[in-house]
């Protein structure tokens, strides 16, 4: 594997693009993390109102997590000599991501007809919440609304109990990756072609794509998915289960895993069951099965299950908290945070991009912690042809901070 310096992007594999981030919230960010996790030079805009407002926020661990390895200029969009340095940015940029409403885009001279006349060769990547037209299109969209109204939330919880959101803002982050996904597959078109294009998704879209087979269900089968708990929604048994100490998660599903469950907790009584011997019967008798489960696997530890189990080839594990989680020996082992060196917090240990390539070693420290609203705004300036006078004047104007 190739060395990479710790302190910058240099030889990694998206080194050789840069990006301009213009979104806000979390899903646009999301996918610009992904290119600066892996080398883009990224210019966050952000706005001058925000430099001391947002300060404290940008130094909390979420807004750290979300924009490290950014540099950040603040523009007023809406002065003159703030559009003019946008323009210069477009004119540098391979990539443009924003997440404005289509009015607003507009306005600012944010369409993809518009930056395609200040640069031919520009991919424009833009999120919405439920998409750039149709009925819905102005709507603002946001992880709670769009869990509700994909389907998510229905299928989410215990049977008979009121929808439930995911825990993590799942919308998102996954419109977020699928966006990332986007830009790379317009790069790789622009390899080929030298053309730029318009890449979009939109938290609806990525949802349903994320409801997978459930959404399969209905499309080929006209099914409706139900709230299943802990159960899986068409395998057994497979969910959550007593242990004498807590609970334990516990997949055995096919025939092989289910004789391998029965003789590891010296179960062989279960395994001759005659509601028992093949997977469908065990899925019509799920509620049965499930409770004979409980019945045995709460005479045991949490870690002896596991330790039982897995060996025998039935997947089984604890249920964690989130420090818990991050404090496993696996995940330790996988070593699953870097160091970001942050002049104000000092070292602050953020989550590493999941995606290891064998060409490329994941770099022992981010390259720049998320910055301060504005923080690289003279450099960046100077880099775009400014000199010190013309800075000036543009703080002055407030079209820079």
């Amino acid at each position: 594997m190739p060395d990479t310096d710790a302190s910058s992007a240099a030889g990694l594999p998206l080194s050789r693009y840069k990006v301009l981030d213009l979104s806000i919230a979390r899903a646009g960010p999301v996918a610009v993390r992904l290119l600066a996790d892996w080398g883009a030079d990224v210019t966050r805009v952000d706005p001058p109102s925000s430099r001391e407002s947002v300060t404290g926020r940008r130094r909390g661990s979420d807004e750290q997590n979300l924009h490290r390895n950014k540099r950040s200029v603040c523009l007023d969009l809406k002065t003159p000599r703030g559009a003019e340095v946008l323009r210069r940015l477009i004119a540098r940029s391979d990539v443009v991501v924003e997440n404005f409403r289509a009015d607003v885009k507009e306005r600012l001279g944010l369409g993809y007809e518009q930056l395609r006349r200040l640069n031919p060769r520009i991919i424009l990547a833009s999120i919405s919440g439920f998409g750039q037209d149709g009925p819905y299109r102005d709507r603002p969209g946001v992880d709670q609304i769009v869990q509700g109204m994909c389907g998510l939330s229905s299928v989410t919880g215990e049977p008979g109990t009121d929808p439930m959101r995911v825990g993590i803002a799942i919308s998102d982050t996954t419109a977020g990756m699928f966006l990332g996904q986007g830009i790379l597959l317009a790069l790789l078109h622009r390899e080929h072609t030298g053309e730029g294009q318009w890449v979009h998704t939109s938290l609806i879209e990525a949802m349903l794509n994320k409801l997978d087979f459930q959404g399969a269900r209905y499309t080929v089968d006209g099914e409706v998915a139900r709230q299943q708990g802990n159960a899986h929604p068409t395998l057994a048994p497979m969910g959550t289960y007593r242990a004498r100490d807590g609970l334990v998660n516990i997949a055995a599903t096919t025939d092989r895993m289910w004789a391998g469950l029965c003789e590891a907790l010296d179960a062989r009584a279960l395994l001759a069951h005659p509601d028992y011997r093949e997977a469908a019967s065990r899925i019509a008798h799920r509620a049965q099965l499930d409770a004979d489960i409980n019945g045995l696997t709460s005479r045991f530890d949490t870690a002896d299950l596991v330790a039982r189990l897995n060996p025998a080839g039935v997947p089984c594990g604890p249920l964690y908290d989130i420090g818990q989680a991050f404090e496993d020996a696996q995940v330790r082992h996988l070593g699953m945070t870097r160091p970001a060196a942050h002049p104000v917090l000092g070292d602050i240990a953020l989550l590493r991009s999941p995606i290891n390539l064998s060409a490329f070693a994941h770099p022992p420290r981010f390259h720049l912690a998320g910055p301060d609203p504005g923080e690289h705004s003279e450099a960046l300036l100077q880099e775009l042809g400014y000199d010190a006078r013309a800075i000036e004047a543009m703080r002055a104007e407030g079209a820079v901070a």
